[in-house]
């Protein structure tokens, strides 16, 4: 019954982390204008299966990390109990971000769980050194790191591109606007009517889309940017994919009443799921509201997004897709002029409430299953 409970939980998690995260890897696809939200979307479920998939045998590293083992000892960490609390704390933590839209980590979500749990199980014995060597430090460094970075390669495009005589083309939007206006009546009343007028816009964000003329090596320079900035976007997904299966799966491993391999596809199946079904308003944040971008912007941001994601899965580093996705966009519209600061510092504000909101959760839920 437990390890039903358990792995109901799991699901639940995998299902909110999809909807909070799946989106992020392709939100530079949407907010360029690159692609319409069900093709992004689609995309992004693809590639985020086949890193989920292929996490099974390169993030061995992580499944030991986020199973609470050297947190809290193995015979408190190896409980039904305690993978249930922090699973539900978790996917409710980041279910709660989700329908606010609000990115956040998951990586957060359950670091601050196993926390909750772990001292609602053994107070203050909580192993915080290895919590702020494993954990909080590439939490808390990885945004600074892409955020840098993404100002870094921009900058670095946007001067090739210049030197390279590519330009940029604007198209003039001309169509029509219809207006209700009221005509007065000779009764002193006034009857509503709607008239069409001629209306012509210019690098109108919502009629006109910036393009690349030329061509770079033989090639359309536009068909290149956009074919580089799809691949960028699905290396993004997938390394979201590769990085977020091991952790999640670590939470139904318990008395191997379940192998990795299965778990594994369980989980999958569950971002899936989340992310086709509850992943619009994330995806209008992450896309248009950190900052307005074009395509190469948004390939610059997705290639230093899945470089860091990539890395830190090889080296079992517990990053947050969330937290570097988000700082190599803002990093890209810091240079470009764009950027939204007061909505990045609403996102850093939900980053800060994650950790005392899920480990408050865990922490309930453990003594609740205690009792």
């Amino acid at each position: 019954m437990l390890l039903a409970v358990l792995f109901f939980a799991t699901f639940f998690l995998a299902y909110s982390n999809g909807a909070n995260d799946n989106f992020k890897g392709v939100a530079t696809l949407f907010g360029s204008q690159t692609a319409n939200y069900k093709t992004a979307i689609g995309w992004a479920t693809i590639t985020t299966f086949a890193g989920s998939v292929f996490s099974i045998f390169l993030a061995q590293t992580l499944i030991k990390s986020f199973s609470g083992k050297g947190l809290v000892p193995d015979v408190i960490a190896d409980t039904s109990d305690f993978h249930i609390a922090v699973a539900f704390a978790a996917g409710l933590t980041v279910i709660l971000a989700t329908v606010t839209g609000f990115p956040i980590s998951t990586t957060h979500g359950l670091t601050g769980a196993l926390v909750g749990a772990g001292l609602r199980a053994i107070g203050t014995q909580v192993n915080f050194t290895a919590l702020q060597k494993t954990f909080l430090l590439p939490l808390l460094l990885s945004p600074i790191v892409a955020i840098a970075l993404g100002t870094f390669i921009y900058g670095l495009f946007r001067y090739l591109r210049i030197y390279l005589g590519i330009e940029k083309e604007w198209c003039v939007c001309v169509g029509e606007t219809q207006q209700v206006i009221p005509i007065p009546q000779p009764d002193a009343a006034n009857v509503l009517q709607c008239v069409t007028t001629t209306d012509i816009a210019v690098d109108s964000q919502e009629k006109c889309t910036q393009r690349y003329t030329g061509n770079f090596l033989s090639l359309n320079s536009q068909k290149l940017v956009d074919t580089c900035h799809y691949l960028s976007a699905g290396v993004v997904s997938f390394a979201r994919g590769l990085n977020d299966t091991p952790k999640i799966v670590s939470l139904m491993l318990v008395g191997e009443a379940l192998s990795m391999q299965w778990g594994s596809l369980a989980v999958a199946l569950g971002m899936a799921v989340g992310g086709l079904l509850n992943a619009q308003k994330v995806a209008e944040t992450m896309s248009k509201k950190i900052t307005k971008m074009n395509a190469g912007q948004g390939f610059s941001a997705n290639l230093v997004t899945g470089f860091l994601v990539i890395a830190a899965s090889r080296y079992g580093l517990p990053v947050s897709t969330t937290h570097v996705s988000v700082g190599s966009i803002f990093g890209v519209g810091l240079i470009s002029r764009k950027a939204n600061a007061r909505v990045f510092y609403q996102i850093l504000l939900s980053w800060i409430l994650t950790l005392p909101i899920a480990a408050l959760l865990s922490a309930s839920i453990y003594w609740g299953l205690q009792r």
